[in-house]
């Protein structure tokens, strides 16, 4: 296998567009055939609507341009939205007058996600965002309004870090990922590590010498943010000849030729898990792919659901073990960047798992529970999301 290799197992998916411009076009171009629009001729329409669009030119100009504004400079725009929607409540009457106060609307909505975010693309998948805090210390990547990796970029003095980074956020030394990593790399044997989703590369700074990783993501937008050293340098420092395969987790990992001693599953779609990553089939196939001795984790972080009780039933359908830690919130995320990790893992054996089993915070999750393992043709997404309001 090449350096860095990507390839892909799965066919292309088809877009609109890749422009993160569309959604804001299609919403003008449905205000032109609202009734009255050209009732008064092109002329009339074009003299109504044309200060809202001079106005839009200013801020798509900047985004054009390349212009980033700091944070803290930058959320006058919010106000500037507000205000515009109440002015263009008392021109609704007045159609074209309406319609280019909504295109500016919809420039200034877009500018200011733009203008705080120097890298922001729109893939089949959603739209992605790379943005830094108000500080500059420290980056982010959101997928949606979910976080998909973060990394520590400056010291307090503004000064570019350089070497490998010390994982933060889900990933950071001490949190369930990296305990579950370290207690099954302390036990040898780990040649092979299968991660199913990119993100930002940071889990890659876990890898250990002599261990081979391959990342399997779905998204070609996040390979390549990812792996470019201008935003993220987790993968380009840590794990630099790591093979990347391009399609879906679940089809890509079942056809590879070989086994893992880890499978990392963290495939994350916004803020909902894919969940036909999490079905019976799926299972069986991730066991097809573990070597002897190998260990599944479970990355099931969500704010709506909560997936304990289906790791569970999906464990006990495959005859595997399965130990859970329910990672909290560790200190304050806006001071130290840590943020606790609802993780599973599961094996044929519990000395698969090493010391996770008698290991402060983990707990086994019970056999015979009642809970119905999804398959692909049964999810009961509804029931997990009521598991999540009954646990808070």
């Amino acid at each position: 296998m090449a350096s860095s290799a990507v390839h892909s197992q799965a066919c292309s998916l088809p877009t609109f567009s890749t422009a993160r411009w569309n959604i804001p076009i299609l919403l003008a171009a449905a205000l032109l055939v609202l009734p009255g629009m050209f009732n008064s001729g092109p002329r009339r329409f074009l003299r109504g609507a044309s200060i809202g669009l001079a106005l839009a030119v200013i801020p798509a100009a900047l985004v054009a341009s390349g212009f980033r504004a700091p944070l803290q400079d930058a959320l006058w725009l919010k106000i500037a939205v507000i205000l515009l929607f109440g002015v263009m409540l008392l021109a609704r009457r007045n159609a074209p007058v309406f319609f280019g106060l909504a295109v500016l609307a919809l420039v200034l909505a877009e500018a200011q996600s733009s203008l705080l975010h120097f890298e922001q693309v729109r893939s089949f998948f959603g739209v992605h965002r790379v943005g830094e805090n108000p500080q500059l210390t420290h980056r982010f990547l959101f997928h949606g309004s979910t976080l998909h990796g973060m990394e520590h970029v400056r010291d307090a003095e503004g000064k570019a870090l350089t070497g490998k980074p010390t994982p933060i956020a889900y990933y950071f030394h001490g949190g369930a990922i990296a305990e579950a990593l370290r207690a099954r790399q302390d036990m040898g044997g780990v040649s092979r590590v299968a991660v199913a989703g990119l993100g930002a590369g940071s889990v890659a700074c876990h890898r250990r010498a002599g261990e081979s990783w391959t990342f399997f993501e779905i998204d070609p937008q996040v390979i390549r943010i990812a792996r470019d050293p201008k935003l993220f340098r987790s993968l380009s420092e840590c794990t630099p000849d790591a093979s990347i395969v391009l399609g879906d987790a679940r089809l890509t990992l079942a056809a590879a030729a070989q086994t893992y001693d880890i499978i990392m599953l963290d495939a994350f779609a916004s803020d909902s898990i894919p969940v036909h990553l999490l079905t019976r089939e799926a299972m069986l196939g991730y066991v097809a792919r573990l070597a002897p001795r190998g260990m599944i984790m479970a990355h099931i972080s969500n704010h709506h659901m909560d997936l304990g009780s289906q790791i569970g039933a999906l464990a006990e359908a495959a005859g595997l073990v399965a130990y859970i830690k329910r990672g909290a919130g560790e200190g304050k995320f806006e001071i130290d960047y840590k943020t606790g990790a609802h993780l599973a893992v599961l094996a044929r054996s519990p000395a698969d798992l090493g010391r996770l089993p008698e290991s402060e915070g983990w707990f086994p999750l019970p056999k015979g529970s009642g809970v119905r393992a999804w398959t692909d043709d049964f999810a009961d997404v509804l029931g997990a999301i009521i598991d999540k309001k009954l646990h808070r």
